[in-house]
């Protein structure tokens, strides 16, 4: 165990037990403290695994007040941290009431260094197993494939379908509302696929004007057009060996629909002004949030284009679909953004975590996304709040009557809720749910739910 992970703060008023306990953890790195207001920010200064604390701290340092309220700032800011209470001789009704706020265990004057030393010992090792667990449940169940974070049955049954497509050269169609994520599916089957080392070439149909997509598309020969002074390649012949992909397919005009149809067959085209007959070897992914069927019912979409394109389809579903997503992307975000923008934010309150699963995401992750940014940047303490979201609930869908459905639906969601607000551990799910480790892990058999 590193130095770095034996953290230790020691929150205590008299200088002689203070040099004391610093003598007695010298393979620690050891912070001090001597009242409320100290203890709180070295806390957030050094982020130690275990805190020792006295109940006795000044303005009350006779009584218990101040040490209470200490702890319960404590375990608010930093829950996974180890509080060792330090109370005075048969005060056995105070240890047990820290035991019960949250502390992990308690010490009774005097102190034995040895004794407390071996308690400290192994509430820090307690402290770097659950951080050790979390990071790999973090990193097996939000990241299915690169660049994904997701851990809802709805999206791991899409990540299995781009590993099955992915070894492939089937052209795909990725549908989904704006702000899903289709851009991060075309991403990973690109990273999967036997192309992986070539580029993947990305053009917006909705993005370019229609007089200007043709050239952008397939090229165009010098002399083609006023301004065209040299020959310049298209995007399809840019990703020559690599993948294609048409982002907002649905939003080709008719005329260019033929040539791309011409070219799916061939596999050859001709640039604007060319003659030429051109090869090129590239796998074509398309993607969409428009209804490409009622497209073709109004005659704005070929439906032979429709059938070429869509050797393969993958669905998105929309994020208020994903069961449990919302609060991992979430936090997913939160610690990039309090990263990038170097803001003390850790966490979110509980209300805010409540308010994000019930808000509808109309306009998904990207939605979301730029949602948690503003409250990160808003945030005036360590906890993104319910005020710095600035959502407004939705009402939720009627629950079916069948009871045993109720039953069955109300504990599958309670069950990914907790898993999303403890991150995956295990035993703190456990107690979030009121039930035990083995009733826990018959539960994730029952509904095949995997960590």
């Amino acid at each position: 165990m590193s130095g770095a992970e034996k953290k230790l703060l020691i929150v205590e008023d008299d200088p002689g037990l203070q040099s004391q306990l610093r003598w007695s953890f010298e393979d620690y790195e050891v912070s001090v403290a001597e009242d409320r207001e100290s203890a709180i920010a070295q806390l957030r200064r050094t982020e130690p695994a275990v805190v020792t604390l006295d109940l006795g701290l000044p303005p009350d340092p006779g009584g218990v007040s101040e040490g209470f309220a200490t702890l319960e700032t404590i375990l608010s800011l930093a829950p996974g941290t180890k509080v060792i209470v330090v109370t005075g001789h048969n005060d056995r009704n105070n240890a047990v009431r820290a035991i019960g706020m949250g502390a992990y265990d308690f010490y009774e004057k005097p102190i034995d260094p040895d004794l407390l030393s071996l308690v400290v010992e192994r509430a820090t090792r307690l402290y770097n197993l659950e951080q050790e667990n979390r990071r790999l449940a973090t990193s097996m169940s939000s990241s299915p494939l690169e660049g994904i974070i997701a851990a809802s049955p709805q999206m791991l049954r899409v990540c299995r379908t781009v590993e099955k497509l992915a070894p492939t050269d089937v052209s795909t169609l990725i549908l989904g509302e704006s702000g899903t994520g289709k851009e991060a599916i075309v991403k990973a089957l690109h990273s999967l696929s036997a192309r992986a080392e070539r580029r993947l070439v990305a053009i917006n149909c909705a993005a370019i004007p229609e007089n200007l997509l043709e050239s952008e598309l397939f090229g165009y020969e010098k002399g083609a057009f006023t301004g065209a002074t040299r020959t310049t390649p298209g995007k399809i012949e840019t990703a020559e060996g690599g993948v294609l992909f048409l982002d907002e397919v649905g939003d080709l005009p008719l005329a260019l629909q033929a040539k791309l149809l011409r070219f799916l067959q061939e596999r050859v085209i001709e640039r604007v002004g060319g003659r030429r007959e051109i090869p090129v070897d590239v796998r074509v992914v398309c993607a969409t949030h428009r209804d490409l069927r009622q497209m073709i019912a109004e005659q704005t979409f070929r439906e032979d284009l429709y059938y070429r394109i869509n050797e393969a389809t993958i669905n998105i579903p929309p994020l208020r679909e994903r069961d449990g997503d919302v609060v991992l992307l979430a936090r997913w975000f939160l610690q990039r953004f309090a990263t990038q923008l170097k803001r003390p934010v850790k966490g979110f309150s509980q209300r805010a975590l409540e308010v994000l699963e019930a808000y509808d995401w109309p306009g998904n992750v990207r939605e979301l996304e730029n949602r948690i940014k503003r409250a990160v940047i808003m945030a005036d303490g360590p906890q993104v709040t319910e005020q710095d979201l600035e959502l407004e609930t939705q009402e939720t869908e009627q629950e079916p009557f069948n009871l045993r459905e109720v039953r069955e639906q109300a504990e599958y969601r309670a069950v990914l809720r907790a898993l999303s607000f403890s991150e995956n551990n295990v035993s703190h799910t456990a107690e979030m749910l009121g039930i035990t480790r083995p009733t826990l892990y018959n539960l994730l058999k029952k509904y095949n739910i995997t960590i």
